[in-house]
């Protein structure tokens, strides 16, 4: 009998020593926005989200548990922010700091040199990196399903994609036929008087064209830094400040500003800068919002642009 249990304890000895066999579905590969296909061995179980866009969509699919580390400059969502370690910021992001993480997968955009700087060294000591870019609206939804692919969770990805769509969606049906509104949307300012606009093709410019607004800047994506001869010569219908609202009078008063059609009417609004201006899930509030702002009797009791759960209500 000793000896039968000797031989067990030998075998299972030998079992525990194996590798583990590869889960189902797993290595796979992605393509990233470098055109790089990077190989992911597992279910990503310890990943470093940098820059606010890519914490934001892999919370939204459900892999915030995951994330060991993220950037200084993150805020949302509170939660995740609160409990997890800080990797870099302003000053760049350290190679040796992800690897006592014992991170086994990195999501950066290029910014701030952030690929530039890690890519191949990750590549290097054999941890994957996966570089996305959120140019469009449609870049965003695209980005959410490839991160699903990438950490396991397709079909949460899915979901958040396609609920996103469909809100879009019924954005445009419901506006349909309005003329859209000529917005000045300033995202910040200098002290020599110069201030900084949206550019139309991008992700900001697409939410605004569905919530039924135009930028009156539309046509020039070279631009983002305007004066405010130019934006009187546009003279919008709305001003849009991405910011907090004590900037509304501060630019209502701004020198030459009074013949201003949007400013003479007093339809100069603050929105909130985190769901414009980070492309992740909570653009579509952004769009929500601004429609709202926009067209305000669309969203008037028995307007078209009430959702069924808001007409209930």
């Amino acid at each position: 009998m000793a000896r039968v249990f000797g031989l067990l304890l030998i075998l299972f000895t030998c079992i525990a020593a194996l590798p583990a066999a590869a889960e189902e579905g797993w290595p796979r590969q992605v393509t990233d926005a470098l055109g790089r296909a990077v190989t992911i061995p597992a279910p990503p179980r310890r990943i470093v989200a940098i820059f606010s866009s890519n914490v934001e969509m892999l919370a939204a699919i459900g892999a915030g548990p995951d994330i060991v580390a993220i950037e200084a400059w993150t805020r949302w969502p509170p939660d995740l922010v609160a409990r997890t370690a800080r990797i870099g910021g302003r000053l760049g992001f350290s190679v040796e700091a992800i690897a006592r993480l014992d991170a086994d997968l990195v999501v950066m955009t290029p910014a701030r040199q952030a690929a530039a700087g890690l890519v191949d060294p990750l590549g290097r000591i054999g941890i994957p990196a996966l570089v996305l870019t959120h140019d469009r609206l449609d870049d965003i939804l695209a980005n959410i399903r490839l991160l699903g692919h990438a950490t396991g969770r397709e079909a949460a990805a899915a979901a958040v994609a396609d609920a996103m769509g469909a809100r879009i969606a019924h954005l445009g049906a419901c506006l349909k036929g309005r003329p859209p509104v000529p917005v000045y949307m300033e995202t910040g300012s200098d002290e020599r008087g110069a201030a900084f606009t949206i550019r139309d093709a991008t992700y900001t410019g697409d939410i605004l064209r569905a919530a039924g607004g135009v930028s009156v800047f539309a046509g020039r994506d070279r631009l983002g830094r305007v004066s405010g001869e130019a934006v009187g010569r546009a003279d919008p219908d709305r001003i849009l400040i991405a910011g907090p609202p004590e900037r509304v009078p501060a630019l209502m008063q701004r020198p030459g500003w009074d013949g201003i059609r949007a400013v003479r009417a007093g339809r100069v609004d603050a929105v909130t800068r985190a769901l414009l201006l980070i492309p992740g899930p909570r653009v579509v509030e952004g769009a929500e919002m601004l429609a709202r702002l926009l067209h305000p009797d669309a969203f008037a009791a028995g307007g078209a642009c009430l959702m069924p759960a808001e007409g209930d209500k």
